[in-house]
């Protein structure tokens, strides 16, 4: 049979039609088995090999003589193993009822646990039945259902700071999930990478249905380094034991020859262990509510000297002249400049007193006139030179504090340096605003001859800068302290045989006309210190209350810590 013209012209375009399908068709199995074969076959593998991570226990936290203050306890967690049945045997429903009543949770009478569990038994998967289980919930287990192909026994760590909230602000807290948990604070979060070590890992291949078909560990995990600290425990406790929970304040007691911060507590503080577990959002309201908890404030907040800052007026005056250490002064209780009165704090007066007795009974009337002659900014360079206004370049996150000058308040008030406010800059009043830590710097500086850096971790190298004051000038200060604690105002923090040099403050922090208002309007109480006992090394002490109206609550409770620390000293010695 002939074929006609446009039959055999339908059948070229028919046979052009397959030959363009099947070379599209090669094209493509040419790219998915040739091009694209490693990246499937890895994609393949990825389908059946998983990588589990396996958490690293996280390093301890000691302190100075290798006691503990953060550790790690063992979680125990129970897990069903599924096995791939489609439905539960008898003998799996019986150890499922036993296990409720062992852990007293219910499983099967949940419908969503019961859901996730029967999902995990068809494909092999782990469910969580228990986390955290008790000795006597594990010794029933073992004693009822041991070693049963269905259930898996898994330990792993969670923190423990075992003394709860005792050195908070240093220690700090974790945050984040169980297996990712970082430092957010204090010492967990400085040294976070240390503390975690290394996670190791393991690789299990499972078949199609989510069996696992072999596990090998391809990577160990190491534990977090430990990590040694300056603190004290025992003095650390002391502290503790005598801040009084109901005031906002800070403690520390540091060595002023290398820097070691020995104790310290910031007002109020936390208990890093509520971290581990999720907070409601109105227990965290109820926390944050109660002064700000989370503010070292040793190191993050600042606050007016007051007659701390005497000290400093004292060696600027001495350094350049305008007072000799046999200068007198007549106190009648206040000093009029400018047709304007400034007060000292006792109004009937102090009569005539030397340069010595001014500091050592807190008059401000030498200093008043003190401030008449002395510039703002020769001021500002001594409290410079003694360390204010600047970071201590310790670990921790700080304040700079302010040292006003006639620059600063151009700049931050845009206005000029009035004379009369170098009278209140004087007596530690005015602009002025310290740290804690800045403070038990510069009382260590007037015993050492050197700014130290404070330091709070065993390994950190001792940084020391010399202090630009001369030595004579600093005798002066350190007998003044001294009668500070036996004639002056620092005579209540007295304890037999504690040699101590002292200074009080009772620092403004609004005008004095509010101070009927409320307790926020009331002055902050400082009580510094240099002191030793017996054979023992002297230490710096500094404590600062906010808002109790006057020093001698915090010289209260300087002496109540003395009286604690002798006795500690005597039941090692004894």
């Amino acid at each position: 049979m002939i074929q006609s013209p446009h039959s055999t012209y339908k059948i070229n375009h028919l046979f052009w039609a397959m030959c363009a399908v099947f070379s599209m068709i090669a094209m493509r199995l040419f790219v998915l088995q040739i091009t694209l074969s490693e990246r499937f076959t890895k994609q393949g593998e990825r389908n059946f090999i998983r990588t589990e991570k396996i958490a690293s226990p996280r390093g301890n936290i000691l302190d100075r003589n290798g006691a503990l203050l953060v550790t790690n306890r063992p979680v125990n967690s129970l897990y069903w193993k599924g096995s791939g049945n489609r439905t539960f045997s008898t003998e799996q429903q019986a150890i499922i009822t036993e296990l409720e009543q062992i852990l007293g949770i219910s499983i099967m009478q949940n419908e969503a646990s019961q859901q996730e569990l029967k999902g995990a038994e068809r494909h092999y998967k782990k469910f969580l039945l228990s986390r955290d289980l008790t000795i006597e919930q594990l010794g029933k287990i073992q004693e009822r259902i041991p070693q049963h192909a269905n259930l898996i026994l898994d330990t792993d760590f969670e923190r423990l700071y075992p003394f709860r909230s005792f050195a908070s602000h240093i220690l700090g807290y974790l945050s984040g999930m169980q297996s990712e948990q970082e430092g957010r604070m204090g010492i967990e979060k400085v040294c976070d990478e240390l503390l975690k070590g290394h996670d190791g890992a393991t690789l299990k291949i499972i078949n199609s249905f989510g069996k696992a078909l072999s596990e090998t560990t391809i990577d160990q995990p190491n534990v977090g380094a430990e990590i040694k600290t300056t603190i004290d425990a025992t003095l650390q406790s002391i502290v503790e034991e005598v801040f009084p929970k109901m005031h906002a304040g800070a403690f520390i007691v540091m060595d002023p020859a290398d820097g070691a911060i020995l104790a310290l507590c910031s007002q109020p503080s936390f208990d890093p262990n509520m971290f581990l577990k999720p907070i409601l959002p109105d227990e965290w309201n109820i926390i944050q509510g109660s002064k700000q908890p989370f503010i070292n404030r040793a190191f993050s907040a600042h606050y007016p000297p007051g007659s701390i800052f005497k000290l400093i007026s004292m060696s600027a005056a001495l350094e350049t002249g305008l007072v000799h250490q046999d200068s007198t002064v007549f106190c009648s209780g206040n000093y009029t400049f400018a047709g304007r009165k400034y007060w000292c704090h006792n109004k009937h007066g102090h009569g005539r007193l030397t340069a010595g007795q001014a500091l050592e009974q807190s008059c401000n009337i030498l200093f008043y006139e003190t401030a008449k002659r002395i510039d703002i900014d020769l001021l500002a360079d001594y409290a410079y030179r003694f360390g204010l206004g600047q970071k201590t370049d310790s670990l921790f996150p700080e304040k700079e504090g302010l040292v006003p000058s006639r620059a600063w308040k151009r700049n931050a008030k845009g206005e000029k340096w009035w004379p009369g406010e170098t009278l209140s800059a004087a007596i530690g009043q005015s602009f002025l605003l310290v740290t804690p830590i800045q403070v038990a710097r510069m009382i260590s500086s007037i015993f050492t001859r050197y700014l130290v850096k404070p330091r709070i971790l065993a390994d950190e190298p001792i940084e020391k800068k010399p202090l630009n004051i001369r030595l004579d000038t600093l005798e002066f200060l350190r007998s003044s302290m001294q009668k500070v604690v036996t004639v002056g105002t620092g005579q209540r923090s007295r304890v037999r045989d504690i040699q101590l040099y002292a200074k009080t403050s009772t620092a403004q922090n609004s005008d004095l006309s509010k101070r009927d208002l409320g307790e926020q309007y009331l002055e902050h109480g400082w009580f510094v210190g240099y002191f030793g006992y017996k054979q023992h090394p002297p230490l710096t002490i500094v404590i600062m209350l906010e808002n109790v109206g006057t020093s001698m609550v915090p010289t209260g409770i300087a002496k109540q810590f003395f009286i604690e620390y002798k006795k500690r000293i005597d039941q090692i010695t004894a």
